[in-house]
């Protein structure tokens, strides 16, 4: 899709992390939050020098982080409150859909786990980490990305994925009113199925079930990952001032949509 934007400067002065950053929705939002202004930090396990590349295009910084080890989470936001002087954005968005997280019934509890892990026990770190930041300044807007499987269910199996984003999902909502008296706004992104590296690594390993995902989209396509940053960038900025704990689903209709479930 054309990207041919005439873009505002509504984040300038603001710094965001990005979690997640170096591909995907990850990446096209650090683009968009740096294009509209913002600082970006960008975390992901990446190699250093694939990080510092992407870090440099941005004009940011790159910080390699595995964002289930608990002390790289504090020193990811540290790093970015060092050098900037502020954590005003936290898009707490890295994820995984390993193919062997599958039905319940062939999900084994490693793969289970490690799904939780990156999933969902990353957000809760990256919240834990950042929240003081914000409340030190009183302000911020965190986005954690969860997805449509996390209020309805998906047309193929993915146990520990769809359970990881409705914890997702409910954790921001708790924070998100715990915090709203505190000048911080938490809200969570869902996407529907979104045309990144792990949809197309589905296709390649599976296409009739990624096949299954399409039918069920009314505008029958896979969304883009700018179109997901696009969303990033209203989360994060004072034009979405009055959200905090919501859902914001961007997803193509899909789930409010009704369609048969195919067989298999």
């Amino acid at each position: 899709m054309s990207t041919s934007i005439d873009l505002t400067q509504r984040l300038a002065g603001r710094v965001a992390v990005v979690t997640g950053g170096a591909s995907g929705i990850g990446l096209a939002s650090a683009r968009r939050l740096a294009a509209e202004g913002a600082r970006v930090v960008l975390a992901d396990i990446c190699e250093q020098p694939v990080g510092d590349a992407l870090a440099e295009e941005l004009d940011g910084l790159f910080v390699r982080t595995d964002v289930t080890d608990a002390e790289q989470v504090e020193r990811l936001f540290a790093t970015a409150k060092e050098t900037y002087g502020s954590v005003d954005i936290a898009f707490n968005n890295a994820g995984i859909s390993p193919p062997e997280d599958d039905s319940i019934l062939t999900t084994d509890l490693e793969a289970w786990r490690r799904v939780q892990e990156v999933n969902l026990t990353s957000v809760y770190l990256c919240c834990r980490a950042v929240l003081p930041h914000m409340l030190e300044q009183g302000r911020g807007s965190i986005i954690n990305t969860a997805s449509f499987v996390a209020v309805m269910g998906a047309a193929t199996s993915q146990i520990s994925y769809s359970a990881s984003k409705g914890g997702v999902l409910s954790m921001t909502r708790e924070l998100g009113v715990q915090f709203a008296r505190e000048g911080i706004r938490v809200n969570a992104l869902c996407p529907g199925p979104v045309n990144t590296p792990l949809l197309t690594e589905l296709f390649a390993s599976d296409p009739d079930r990624a096949q299954r995902r399409l039918i069920h989209v009314p505008m029958g396509r896979f969304g883009e990952p700018e179109e997901m940053a696009a969303a990033v960038a209203f989360l994060a900025s004072d034009d979405s001032s009055f959200m905090t704990a919501s859902e914001f689903l961007v997803d193509g209709g899909i789930s409010s949509a009704y369609v048969t479930p195919l067989a298999g």
